[in-house]
């Protein structure tokens, strides 16, 4: 697999490690809240997932398909990776994303990093347990408010999706609210 196959839609990337027993589950477990949540509202294809396993000596592809069975990675554009420590080194660089062995396994961020669709890191997100908004919000603008063309009707469609789609965290869900779009019409006439 090569990060380029991906080019074309905004890619979501996670780097972990299957024997940690604390944060990187609660990071995948967030991300997969997230994907539940961008999935709604922006499509489920709309968008990729990758999880990779930075510990390149025991992230396995079978240990890789069975932590993210136990953490609920199943976004069917979700694919759990894992490569060798050359590659992953140069991932590590590129990404801002830092790690090293301690005494307990690994110390590292907290990261999961927004590509865009040209595969430019678009945001990094910081923290174990982030909320759907973290992720959502900048693969919304992505997917939305790219180049868009104003004078298309799905160039207009999409300007409307981006302002209009909005996060109920009562319900954890995104939902597009109307009243914003009677707002602006009648603001602006």
């Amino acid at each position: 697999v090569r990060l380029s196959q991906f080019r074309g839609k905004p890619l979501v990337i996670s780097l972990i490690y299957t024997s940690c027993y604390h944060t990187c589950p609660m990071i995948t477990q967030a991300l997969s809240r997230s994907a539940r949540a961008a999935g709604n509202a922006l499509g489920v294809d709309s968008f990729s997932i990758v999880t990779i396993g930075f510990d390149t000596a025991v992230d396995t592809p079978d240990r890789m398909r069975q932590y993210g069975k136990e953490q609920g990675a199943n976004h069917r554009s979700w694919m759990l990776l894992s490569t060798d420590a050359d590659t992953m080194a140069k991932l590590a660089k590129d990404l801002g994303f830092i790690f090293f062995t301690s005494p307990k396994g690994y110390d590292h961020l907290a990261q999961t990093t927004i590509l865009s669709s040209d595969g430019k890191v678009a945001t990094q997100v910081y923290g174990a347990d982030f909320e759907p908004p973290m992720v959502v919000d900048p693969l919304k603008r992505l997917i939305f408010g790219g180049k868009a063309n104003l004078t298309s009707v799905d160039g207009l469609i999409g300007r409307v999706r981006l302002i209009c789609t909005i996060y109920d965290p009562r319900s954890e869900r995104y939902h597009f609210d109307y009243s914003l779009l009677v707002g602006i019409i009648v603001g602006g006439l």
